[in-house]
């Protein structure tokens, strides 16, 4: 009890002390002594590799960040990317198809002594490519049987089927040998060669035209129409241009190969040509 009322002194001195050593220690113009050299060092070296792998996590937190918002960016541009390639490509189709209705226009200002049906494709029979299409017309509007089936470029096929709202129609290109069609070979001004379109070589993609027999001169690029004789077709109707001729091993008959300007494989409008019937 009695040693108690040195206690405020001893506080005091420890304090005093402890002021006089933050004194020392903070004081710029001091030497650092060998023991505070090797404290520092040790102390820096230390924190320096403690803060390594905080440095290098750090580091790749910024990178994974970073590539993240690269990501995202790419993502976004990829999706805009896609809208404006999904854009071009109903562009092309639509594009497609105006350039498609134009050439039916085009056709129907031609025609005059036939009245004539627009008509879309929407079948094709992809086990026989070669042999029908379906059209979205049928008897309500007037198709029947028989009837020629055209594009801008020429001669399709015929009617052979019909229901009330749609038809089938049997192309050119069929293998069927019964689809013969009396055609004609321009020569000079009124100058013609007749014979029989009797086939389709798939193989060179043209028709076969036999029956010639006259040793008339026949030059490749003459144009073949229809007769109106026979198949109850029109007269008229291109078919194609003469694409080589051959002759037989007797040298008696021509065969012709016609080249037609109608792309078989993509049919998307076609015409139906509808005689007037007769009062």
């Amino acid at each position: 009890m009695r040693n108690r009322k040195y206690y405020p002194i001893i506080v005091l001195v420890i304090v005093s002390a402890m002021l006089l050593l933050f004194s020392v220690i903070i004081n710029d113009k001091r030497n650092l002594t060998i023991i505070e050299k090797i404290f520092k060092d040790t102390t820096l070296s230390i924190n320096t590799l403690a803060m390594k792998p905080i440095n290098i996590l750090e580091d790749k937190i910024k990178e994974y960040n970073s590539k993240q918002k690269l990501y995202e960016k790419y993502e976004k541009l990829s999706e805009k990317y896609s809208k404006v390639e999904l854009m071009e490509t109903k562009y092309e189709e639509a594009k497609k198809e105006i350039n498609d209705l134009k050439k039916v226009l085009n056709l129907n200002n031609t025609l005059s002594e036939n009245s004539y049906m627009n008509a879309t494709v929407i079948t094709r029979n992809i086990g026989y490519w070669y042999n029908n299409i379906t059209i979205d017309k049928g008897e309500k509007d007037g198709i029947k049987k028989d009837m020629a089936v055209i594009t801008n470029d020429g001669l399709v096929g015929t009617v052979i089927k019909t229901s009330n709202l749609n038809s089938t129609v049997k192309l050119l290109t069929t293998s069927d040998t019964n689809n013969k069609i009396s055609v004609k070979i321009k020569i000079g001004e009124n100058e013609y060669l007749y014979g029989l379109l009797t086939g389709y070589n798939k193989e060179k993609k043209c028709f076969i035209v036999e029956g010639i027999s006259e040793n008339t001169d026949i030059k490749k690029g003459s144009i073949i129409t229809t007769t109106g004789l026979g198949n109850g077709l029109p007269s008229g109707i291109l078919i194609g241009r003469v694409e080589s001729i051959s002759k037989d091993n007797f040298d008696l008959a021509r065969t012709v190969l016609v080249k037609s300007s109608v792309n078989f494989d993509d049919i998307s409008y076609v015409t139906v040509l509808k005689k007037e019937e007769k009062k």
